[in-house]
């Protein structure tokens, strides 16, 4: 569920002030004259918004020799494949989900049809928090940011037509992800599919959730133990399957700068990766299969330079830190969805504008699949018509700009090379600081992560607020009188009646005594996981999807063995 940035004030345009003081080059401009003999002012310092002060322009002796290394070549800063897109398109997917899973499936099908690579399922808050379509507090919020499946029959509704062995299915959903991959898997076994096929990925990146998000339902360490079993599992059964997705891009939604948004994510990995190994899985059994969601946002080279310099560095923890031997661990594959957060309500065409610059910034960046984030996501669930037309501007994109022809085509840009390597310096020296505070999972409990976020979310909207960062249409340009007013989707309360009547006759029709079995398999076996990690839960997990236990149900039997997280209020 992406947050689009909600701002009202309106100001002046003024320079945005700096963080520190350009030297260098900028300094070397004073004294300067032109041809006629007048002096040269040097320009006005400049930062990125991650506060890396910028020179005015970039020479050789600001960079490092790298240009002996090339595409394909590890540590992979120049991308994971020698040709990148000229014989592989990135995949195209748009986040989609909306009501119930038939009304969803309609969705999938249209964008499909026109040209859609892969599918990326948005799930409603109740779903996300792991509770059923009927529970009290879903009241009101059924299908509202999201599609709503209680059960492995609305999974099945949800997929209907869509084969699942040649269409990638990206299923954004964390604390409830190990259950959502049961159902999945029963699904595919119901249509006579070998699960072995399957094809997609979990996002099931839950520490982010306790910092960004904040949909978890059970504290930070059994989840994490939760989130090992599914990747576990998944390496061992599911080998088309990316078990996890580790997001970078909530955190930067909820106002991580670029720098913050690499080392968090980093860090989460660096957890995820140990707590599997602790399950007895060797890193080159599960490592390949990792992937990771980043959120492309509007400063161009920074973001570019953002993903060369995350190759970078994951190549060099992977390879050097855990000692993995295959290469394909050491790549870094990742989704982005350009920048929920900057997106306007004023001005909403201006939206399309944002996404295909930052679009942009993402392919020449080199990432692997891209979502675009459409023009009306701060009013509402975008409209066919909006999806549609973020999946052409990928289309134009990928056929119309030449962007495909060469690998890596900024590579040996003085300034991107440079903040390349500022970048991967700067969040090298900030995880170096969440290993001395003693890793990612101590920086969620001790809130050291959320308190640095939120100071730069406090940070960025006095900015604009104030004017110091213009945004189009909201502090500078300000609109003429004519709002949007195109259709938006606003679920009603009303539209979960349905749903609550599908809930209740599954409820009905089921064998009540398997689901009670099964649910007590789901109890012992989280218990033994729990003293005794490894052990597994995911069997059992399916085995409770296959008697058609729902998904609320089986949070639930979860939730009294793992308890649930109260968040700490003091950041």
């Amino acid at each position: 569920m992406k947050r689009a940035r909600r701002v009202t004030a309106a100001g002046a345009r003024r320079q945005r002030a700096p963080r520190v003081t350009a030297t260098g080059p900028q300094r070397r401009t004073n004294g300067r004259r032109n041809g006629e003999g007048l002096p040269v002012r040097a320009a006005p310092p400049r930062v990125t918004p991650s506060g890396i002060p910028l020179e005015p322009c970039y020479g050789p002796e600001h960079v490092r020799s790298r240009l002996a290394e090339w595409p394909g070549e590890p540590p992979y800063t120049r991308g994971i494949h020698p040709t990148m897109y000229r014989e592989r398109v990135w995949t195209m997917r748009q986040y989609a989900g909306l009501g119930d899973a038939a009304a969803t499936n309609t969705r999938f099908r249209h964008l499909i049809a026109s040209g859609q690579t892969g599918l990326s399922v948005a799930f409603d808050l109740p779903t996300q928090m792991g509770l059923d379509s009927d529970h009290p507090r879903a009241r009101g919020e059924v299908g509202r940011v999201g599609v709503a499946v209680d059960s492995v029959r609305d999974l099945a509704t949800l997929f209907e037509g869509i084969p699942l062995e040649r269409v990638s299915v990206s299923m954004t959903i964390n604390a409830p992800a190990p259950v959502l991959l049961a159902m999945l898997v029963v699904t595919a076994e119901r249509r006579g599919l070998d699960p072995a096929r399957l094809f997609g990925t979990t996002q099931n990146d839950i520490l982010k959730e306790y910092v960004a998000r904040g949909t978890y339902v059970f504290p930070p360490r059994p989840s994490l133990g939760l989130a090992a079993d599914l990747i576990a599992y998944a390496s061992r059964h599911l080998p088309r399957w990316n078990p996890i997705s580790v997001s970078g891009y909530h955190l930067r939604d909820a106002g991580a700068t670029a720098v913050q948004e690499m080392a968090f994510a980093l860090a989460d990995a660096r957890a995820y990766l140990d707590a599997v190994i602790a399950r007895g899985v060797a890193i080159d059994e599960f490592a390949p299969r990792l992937s990771w969601i980043f959120n492309t946002q509007s400063h161009f080279f920074e973001e570019v330079a953002k993903y060369r310099a995350l190759r970078r560095m994951w190549t060099r923890i992977v390879r050097d830190g855990y000692g993995a031997l295959d290469p394909r661990s050491w790549m870094l594959r990742t989704h982005t969805q350009t920048g929920g957060v900057t997106l306007t309500a004023q001005q909403a065409d201006n939206n399309v504008v944002r996404a295909a610059y930052q679009a942009l910034a993402a392919v020449l960046g080199g990432v692997q699949s891209l979502a675009l984030s459409c023009k009306d996501e701060a009013l509402g669930i975008p409209t066919g018509e909006t999806q549609q037309l973020a999946l052409r501007t990928q289309q134009i994109l990928a056929l119309e700009t030449g962007v495909t022809d060469v690998a890596d085509p900024l590579g040996g840009s003085y300034y991107v090379e440079w903040l390349t390597d500022e970048l991967e310096r700067r969040a090298g020296a900030l995880l170096e600081r969440l290993d001395r505070l003693g890793g990612a999972v101590t920086a969620i409990e001790d809130g050291t992560m959320a308190r640095a976020i939120q100071h730069e979310a406090v940070r960025l909207q006095r900015e604009i607020e104030t004017g110091a960062m213009p945004v189009v249409g909201v502090n500078v340009h300000l609109d003429d009188g004519h709002p949007y007013r195109d259709p938006v989707h606003h679920p009603d309360a009303a539209d979960d009646a349905p749903q609550r009547a599908r809930l209740a006759g599954l409820r009905a029709g089921r064998d009540a005594a398997r689901v009670a079995a099964a649910l007590d398999a789901v109890r012992a076996a989280a218990a033994t996981d729990l003293v005794r990690p490894g052990a597994g839960v995911m069997p059992a997990l399916i085995e409770a999807a296959r008697a058609e236990a729902t998904v609320g149900e089986i949070m639930a039997t979860l939730a009294e063995i793992y308890g649930t997280h109260v968040p700490s209020t003091d950041f």
